[in-house]
């Protein structure tokens, strides 16, 4: 095998078409998480189109779906009126308690009215973030946040959330929408470039959300290694406890390509990196070890604003389609 090339991927929107697991999961979360309003039956049904997900998505900082998902509760939060002192504590009966005491008909209006509600939202939005949201986002599925908790129990469905988590759902047990996420880059490219050059993984996805697909779609045989979410918090932690330091490695850091490039070697004559957001070109061009940034644009290859971005973010190349990786590695 000649593996002076090391080609690292990122997963979603890279390897795996996520537009109707991750990110149609932020927008059920999101619609959830609102489901004990007032007027609720006001609001439109999606919130929000997939194009002003990928739009708010694009902005940088928000490579964690998680977060994503916070973000985009904050934004409709600045049209619910809510009474003062409504925050709730970080538990379920809390949030429901809580979360009937807030009124969507202001918020109905404006989605209803706007064509593009969340770069709206975004312009509207002034001062920090909603108490309410902020609260309902802290600590993990086990310690009470209330949003990543929704999500998980949407996108896993019930047999993985039970198994991922030892609870049983609470807000979702409808089928996860982890099993509606295809292939981008076929079997056969894969093992044609693992043949020639060297290939892994850095994703932002848990690893559990990590291994689910390579073993699904049986191609987790062509990557020599796969570094996750996992990965970060363990060293973030380690940090924290070394050094009382707390820091995000999560991209755009480069902390995931840097640490690839440590358990693999240094005998690689190039390193790619193909992402399909600005966190990704940036963590590519942030590496110590200099990765050439491929921008993806499987899935948005007729926005020219998308491309704009990956440029602006570092991109070296674009590609529009799987079979156009080979033209640039070789």
């Amino acid at each position: 095998m000649n593996s002076n090339k090391l080609i690292v991927f990122d997963m979603d929107g890279v390897l795996i078409d996520v537009s109707a697991s991750y990110r149609e999961a932020v927008r059920k979360t999101a619609r959830l998480f609102l489901a004990g309003t007032a007027n609720f039956d006001k609001l439109p049904d999606p919130l929000f189109s997939p194009e002003e997900l990928l739009r708010l998505k694009q902005t940088g900082g928000l490579n964690n779906d998680w977060e994503l998902t916070a973000r985009t509760i904050d934004l409709l939060f600045t049209l619910l009126e809510s009474p003062a002192g409504s925050v709730p504590s970080a538990d379920s009966v809390s949030y429901k308690n809580a979360i009937r005491t807030h009124d969507a008909q202001k918020l109905a209006d404006f989605l209803h009215k706007s064509s593009a509600p969340l770069t709206d939202l975004a312009a509207l939005k002034k001062g920090g973030k909603s108490s309410f949201v902020e609260q309902c986002f802290r600590g993990d599925v086990k310690t009470g946040n209330i949003i990543k908790r929704m999500f998980q129990e949407i996108y896993l469905g019930p047999a993985l959330f039970r198994s991922a988590y030892d609870l049983e759902p609470e807000f979702s047990r409808d089928e996860g929408l982890i099993d509606n996420e295809t292939l981008l880059f076929s079997a056969a490219i894969l093992e044609d470039l693992a043949r020639r050059h060297t290939l892994a993984i850095a994703t932002g996805r848990p690893k559990m959300e990590a291994e689910h697909p390579l073993e699904r779609f049986g191609i987790g045989k062509f990557f020599r290694d796969v570094v996750t979410h996992d990965d970060c918090l363990s060293e973030e932690e380690w940090l924290y406890s070394e050094n009382n330091l707390r820091v995000s490695l999560e991209k755009p850091n480069p902390f995931m390509l840097d640490l690839l490039s440590e358990r693999l070697g240094n005998s690689f004559d190039q390193r790619f990196y193909i992402g399909d957001m600005p966190d990704d070109m940036q963590a590519a061009k942030a590496s110590k070890m200099k990765y050439r940034a491929i921008g993806a644009l499987f899935l948005s290859s007729a926005s020219q604003n998308s491309r704009d971005i990956l440029i602006k973010a570092g991109a070296d190349d674009l590609i529009d389609s799987p079979a156009s990786l080979t033209e640039i590695v070789g």
